[in-house]
């Protein structure tokens, strides 16, 4: 069937398709590390897809998707193949649709600050194009020069610069999706709701084709600042990102390496400065791991370098017993960008925080060497692999009350099976994400498999215990996929409805995102406060869902925190009376805007209880990518679909002095839905009844 599919799109559909072995073989795999290991090997993709397209319209999507659901041909959406989870994994009756072809943009609105392009545009080449035009969107991956806006979304991905503009979510103002019907809707973000881009950004390819998107556009920053700290102990460091996020500080950059990576940059920066050394890799990255261990253990080549790594928790063991002060203490790195006045602001406050906390100023040079390198991680994984090691990253966040456990739980669950080193970035007022690096080795390739897959096994055991989420900003594919159900519990379930209704005949990218359907689903137990229940060190108020807003906001009072509602009385719904889960139901009015202040969301986490399914709880952690955000189903809808039981809800200072400078926009709160998406919320939405 290979070759006659191929002509029957390419006369049927005028769309340009290929079956040839280098095709096929080109687009088996993305990035997965693991994929990496057989590559060093020398083996082919065990398995390769049907055929490969490359529609160049929005309408030759959608005929594609349609021909390919009328012959049960499943669709896997293809962006520039830079993810590492195996979201890209198709097997021999699956055809890949590739969207670089559609890259255009289509419109820049000035006075809206929007910008209309479609999903197959390189991310480098948009935001070097805005620049030109006084503008960026702030979505700086590492993978900026591999990776296109489609796959941003598809993975709920978080760019350098989160700090300030948040992450891909935060900057969508509509979709244009193509279903697994092959019907094409705009689906638009809305701040009261009913609001289906949360479910479309995250799913990975398994809800629907994203085509185009509108993206929120900043002046581009006329100004930067720059600031490096060096702390005691990593505890001090991120006790002090703590302060300055819920002070309202919003760096764009802000990233705190480990004793051990900090040590390897300030040898780094002495050695450049006397002309020793060349530029390297920012510290932190997977780009210097090889560098930096055979810079710690001088003279390893690549045959000593493997055997060190195959005893790695004698390294361990080593760097544990000196401990972080001998070490030299955590380097956290700050980059300020906006106007000359509120950078200058954040710089002093910060480094006045810093300070407090026992901080020594190492003043800009760190920050700007960071900042001249920021890509370097792309290019620089190969010599690893080529050694005979593997090098993997896994990115997990946590609350600010467990991020010592999760940080600590998961250097333990790896230190004696690999090297490892962390950093932590993307700070929120309420939590932190912790970004892990580890390398290992074996005598074998199969022994290294196994390494590899023990490593991710323990460490995912020890993110989950620790009540973290098992990814910030990755995504979860397939590598990650059988411990989906570990989080999400039964919201499964939802997300397998949702997933029927927007692909009902199931040609989407099967396999990923989602367990299969007789996975363990022991999720989080499902408890509920009996009143309103404030964490004072996440800036959090747990609330059962029969609980007032009143008694919400004089819980967060007692903390000298706040709701932040504004006026609830008087010529609006929202009253003092109203309930918490009335109030999400109705779509949260009179919260604070999301979008004057994209580091910050409302709702950390809940529980639910669906109306055709039991309760699920989706534990308090700041800004998850393990999917569809299950949470828009029930925010705005009016409890079409069932109820919240009880949520975790930003609370913050009553002072005003700690309030971020508000980013504005001309961005409409909550536009009308055309007669294409109300259709298609109330299939969603119907769905779930």
């Amino acid at each position: 069937m290979t070759a006659p599919l191929a002509r029957a799109i390419e006369s049927e559909l005028g769309i340009k398709a290929s079956t040839s072995e280098p095709d096929r073989i080109a687009y088996s795999r993305d990035l997965w590390p693991r994929h990496h290991l057989a590559v060093r090997a020398g083996e082919l993709p065990g398995t390769k897809p049907l055929a490969v397209a490359w529609p160049e319209t929005t309408e030759a999507v959608a005929r594609l998707v349609a021909f390919s659901a009328s012959r049960g041909v499943p669709v896997v959406p293809f962006g520039a193949g830079s993810g590492v989870c195996a979201a890209v994994r198709p097997s021999p009756e699956m055809l890949v649709v590739d969207l670089k072809r559609m890259r255009r943009t289509r419109m820049l609105d000035r006075e809206r600050g929007v910008l209309s392009i479609e999903a197959g545009a390189l991310g480098i080449r948009m935001e070097e194009e805005l620049a030109g035009e006084g503008f960026t969107v702030g979505h700086f991956p590492s993978s900026i020069l591999t990776s296109t806006v489609g796959g941003w979304l598809a993975a709920r991905g978080a760019g350098q610069c989160s700090g300030k503009y948040g992450k891909i979510e935060d900057m969508v103002a509509s979709l244009e999706l193509v279903d697994g019907r092959g019907e094409v809707v705009t689906l638009k973000r809305r701040a009261h709701g009913p609001d289906l881009t949360p479910l479309v950004i995250g799913s990975e390819g398994v809800l629907g084709v994203v085509t185009a998107a509108e993206l929120r556009l900043h002046a581009a920053p006329e100004h930067r600042a720059f600031l490096g700290l060096s702390f005691p102990r990593m505890r001090d460091g991120w006790e002090a990102i703590r302060r300055m996020l819920q002070e309202g500080l919003r760096p764009a950059v802000c990233r705190l390496y480990d004793p051990f990576d900090s040590l390897m940059a300030r040898r780094s920066a002495t050695k450049r400065a006397r002309g020793r050394e060349p530029a390297d890799a920012p510290p932190g990255d997977a780009a210097g791991l090889k560098a930096r261990i055979a810079r710690a253990l001088p003279g390893l080549g690549g045959v000593a370098l493997k055997a060190a790594l195959r005893a790695p928790g004698a390294i361990d063991a080593l760097l544990r017993g000196l401990g972080d002060e001998r070490l030299g203490g955590a380097m956290l790195i700050l980059v300020f960008e906006g106007s000359r006045e509120q950078n200058e602001h954040g710089r002093a406050r910060a480094a006045a925080i810093g300070k407090e906390a026992g901080a020594s100023d190492l003043g800009e040079e760190p920050a700007r060497h960071w900042l001249s390198h920021r890509y370097s991680v792309s290019y620089r994984q190969a010599p690893m692999f080529m050694a005979g090691a593997f090098v993997d990253t896994m990115e997990v966040a946590a609350p600010w009350s467990r991020l010592e456990g999760l940080y600590d739980d998961v250097r333990a669950a790896l230190g004696p099976r690999v090297f490892v080193m962390a950093h932590m970035s993307h700070a929120y007022p309420d939590g932190c994400s912790i970004y892990f690096t580890f390398a290992g080795s074996a005598a074998t390739p199969e022994g290294c498999e196994r390494v590899y897959d023990d490593a991710w096994r323990r460490a995912l055991d020890a993110v989950i215990a620790a009540g973290a989420t098992i990814s910030h900003h990755h995504g979860v594919g397939r590598s990650k996929a059988p411990r989906l159900a570990s989080e999400l519990g039964s919201g499964i379930a939802v997300l397998e409805r949702v997933r029927r209704a927007l692909d009902p005949a199931g040609i989407l990218n099967p396999g990923n995102l989602a367990p299969s359907t007789d996975a363990p689903r022991r999720g989080l137990a499902v408890s509920h406060p009996a009143a309103p229940v404030v964490r004072a060190c996440d800036q959090l108020v747990h609330a059962p869902g029969f609980a007032t807003l009143a008694a919400v906001e004089h819980a967060a009072n007692a903390c000298g925190l706040t709701l932040a509602l504004g006026p609830i009385a008087g010529g609006s719904s929202t009253t003092p009376a109203t309930t918490l889960a009335a109030w999400l139901a109705g779509g949260a009015v009179e919260a604070p805007d999301p979008w004057l202040d994209p580091a910050d969301h409302l709702v950390a986490g809940f529980t639910a209880r669906p109306s055709c399914g039991t309760a699920f709880t989706i534990a308090a952690c700041p800004r998850r990518a393990v999917g569809p955000d299950l949470y828009a189903l029930f925010h705005g809808t009016h409890e079409r679909v069932g109820a919240i039981e009880s949520a975790w809800l930003r609370v913050r200072p009553r002072d005003p002095r700690h309030q971020p400078f508000p980013q504005t926009t001309g961005i409409e709160r909550d536009p009308p839905a055309d007669e294409r998406e109300r259709a298609l919320i109330d299939r969603v939405l119907s769905f779930q009844r």
